[in-house]
């Protein structure tokens, strides 16, 4: 009986707590969308057939006073690549036509049309309307699988190559848009069940109709079929945007309030198109400036997430001032903003950020060759339409930018971040990082007030001349095994501090985390030759009350050196102390890492089963190691070993890791 009032009292105080974290208007909304889906309500505003017959005559629609990136084939300011230095994109549109896509940027699966997950072999009924589609399925597996086919960012490994190589791809893209179309009837099966997926499908879509619209390939029929498409499917989106912007409220309802008003302005002939012009401008402008945090922070917490936003203010910001209309204020003030703690985050010989934060490998709008990981072709479009110049000379990262019609920007000005400090602090994101010596030094330390994804606070991340040598551990997928997602997700698979098995904040179903981490600061100090990092926070709060969590991390100018000091207070006295890293594969041949306790006394390293996911859907053994103990302090020494013990290095024994 005691039991039953605990689970109860336990689920009550739960309740409570998502009440006051997410808002009443959160709660209220999502139990009335709920109702509506039981009931079949949502089944009534969104009929499996439409009435709606969107026309214009294709000559008409090719003469509109509306500008794109450019004004079609080949009419692109790139230079044309040599197909024997750029083998991947050949690779890639051969894959294409052996129906084998390319997933999350780095791994093929052979794909059969439109409705089978490739992983599980699962097929989903195309007939079953969209409400009836899980998407947390056991049997059908991850339902981004079939999602990453139907959103066709393959099309621009299609345009790309006919740009580049001079070969006529027109015949395959239309034939396989009108194929989405013929296998997706309005309203049914997985691929109308996420309305980002459908603005997401509807851009692409639009990017190959600008390339391609004075192409013989593009008939009246075919352009018909194409355009009644994207009407039925932006209807659908602005009948849903409720649930994006109320329940969501993350980068979901920036793609779509952002596509409402693109596509209102790129097809003014649209019944709708006004009102979503009008309303998707309005509501981009306000989910931007809630969204994007006053110091260039984003509430994800997620470098890969940002990344999709910075791509979104690009294309905001470009095919608006084209068609010689502008955003509010707040639209360029976060957009430099994030573009100046993106930058700050960035290792400039990998073009990499921290592998930090959820990362399902989206990247909306691949315009380059460069690896997925590399943010240099998105910040510097973006830098690019602000004004701002980067240091990246010359590459690769540039043809995103000539895409989409930007000119590069020489100005001569100081470059975007000339800090006479080595230190960056972005303190509403809580995000501390320090530039020293080809090396760079990332710490998460902060609080909440919007929803948290991982349970990672004092998470250390450390850069040398480009190598992730302390590394977070990634993502993995959202809907797996309850064993991965509680790994990847929580404290376990960050460089910082557990107590026993738990994680900082406690966990709840798929998403949601309970004991949200209220408090905590972050300084630098920089003198004497040295950067100081001070954080705390207080969490584990399901273990007891004020237990805080203290890090400083010390680092000498000019050396690659570590020094980190954890200490533990208030903590109950029975449970170890674990003190986590994850070191890349090579960490060991150039690097130690030594533990001591407070007396001096040096602590060996327990190794544990480690895992890494480079990307979504992907996970490798990996080196993770623990320090742990009953007192309540560790310290950490991180450098480079000698010249002796680095010729010496092969003779380590690492297949304890693997």
């Amino acid at each position: 009986m005691k039991e039953i009032i605990k689970n109860h009292w336990t689920a009550l105080s739960d309740a409570v707590q998502v009440v006051r974290n997410m808002g009443l208007r959160y709660v209220i909304f999502r139990c009335w969308y709920e109702f509506q889906r039981r009931t079949g309500i949502l089944k009534y505003r969104f009929p499996a057939s439409t009435d709606h017959k969107a026309t214009i005559a294709l000559a008409d629609w090719r003469n509109l006073p509306v500008n794109f990136f450019f004004p079609g084939r080949p009419a692109v300011s790139s230079p044309s690549l040599n197909q024997l230095d750029y083998p991947s994109l050949a690779k890639r549109v051969k894959a294409l036509q052996n129906n084998q896509i390319l997933f999350f940027g780095t791994t093929f699966y052979k794909v059969e049309g439109w409705l089978t997950n490739p992983e599980t072999g699962f097929r989903y009924d195309k007939l079953k309307h969209w409400t009836e589609v899980s998407d947390f399925s056991s049997a059908a597996g991850d339902i981004k699988f079939v999602w990453e086919k139907s959103r066709f960012t393959f099309l621009y490994d299609l345009i790309r190559y006919d740009y580049h190589f001079g070969k006529d791809q027109s015949e395959t893209v239309f034939a396989t848009i009108e194929s989405w179309i013929q296998d997706n009837p309005v309203n049914c099966g997985p691929n109308w069940r996420c309305s980002q997926e459908i603005t997401l499908r509807v851009l692409n879509w639009t990017f190959a109709l600008q390339y391609y619209k004075n192409s013989d390939t593009l008939t009246q029929s075919v352009f018909d079929r194409i355009i009644n498409s994207i009407d039925s499917q932006m209807r659908h989106v602005a009948a849903n945007i409720d649930f994006s912007r109320i329940a969501v409220r993350n980068n979901h309802a920036l793609t779509e309030t952002l596509g409402l008003y693109l596509v209102g302005l790129l097809y003014p002939f649209l019944e709708e198109s006004a009102d979503w012009k009008r309303n998707g401008k309005e509501w981009f402008e306000g989910e931007i400036a809630y969204q994007i945090y006053e110091d260039g922070t984003f509430l994800q917490f997620s470098m890969n997430y940002h990344r999709v936003v910075v791509q979104l203010l690009t294309w905001a910001m470009q095919l608006a001032h084209l068609n010689h209309e502008f955003w509010d204020p707040v639209i360029y003030d976060r957009a430099r903003k994030s573009l100046q703690f993106l930058y700050a985050c960035q290792d400039m010989t990998s073009g990499q950020l921290p592998n930090y934060g959820h990362n399902d490998g989206a990247l909306f709008f691949p315009l380059s060759e460069c690896h997925f990981r590399d943010f240099r072709p998105q910040l510097l479009a973006l830098a690019n339409i602000l004004g701002e110049e980067l240091d990246y000379k010359a590459g690769q990262w540039e043809e995103e930018s000539r895409w989409l019609g930007i000119s590069p920007v020489q100005t001569g000005k100081p470059l975007l971040l000339q800090n006479e400090s080595p230190t960056y602090v972005f303190p509403r994101g809580g995000y501390y990082i320090l530039q020293d010596k080809n090396s760079r030094t990332f710490l998460r330390c902060g609080s909440y007030q919007n929803r948290p994804f991982q349970s990672d606070n004092l998470h250390l991340d450390i850069w040398v001349n480009g190598e992730n040598i302390l590394r977070d551990a990634g993502t993995f997928k959202y809907n797996t095994e309850k064993r991965w997602t509680d790994y990847f997700s929580g404290t376990a698979s960050h460089n910082t501090v557990m107590l026993g098995g738990y994680d900082q904040m406690r966990k709840g179903k798929r998403f949601i985390w309970y004991d949200w981490i209220k408090k905590s600061q972050g300084y630098w100090k920089t003198g004497n030759g040295e950067s100081v990092f001070e954080g705390w926070f207080e969490g584990f709060k399901h273990l007891g009350e004020n237990i805080i969590h203290r890090r400083r991390v010390t680092k000498p100018e000019g050396v690659f050196h570590w020094i980190v000091d954890d200490w533990i207070e208030n903590a109950p006295s029975e449970i170890l102390m674990n003190q986590i890293w994850h070191p890349s594969e090579s960490f060991f041949e150039r690097f130690y890492i030594r533990a001591f306790l407070k007396c001096g006394k040096e602590i060996p390293f327990v190794k544990t089963e480690g895992w890494y996911a480079p990307a979504y859907g992907c996970k490798i053994r990996a080196h993770r190691i623990v320090f742990n103990t009953t007192e309540r302090y560790i310290r950490i020494e991180i450098g480079l070993k000698s010249k002796t013990e680095i010729k010496d290095a092969h003779f380590i024994d690492t297949s304890v890791f693997s």
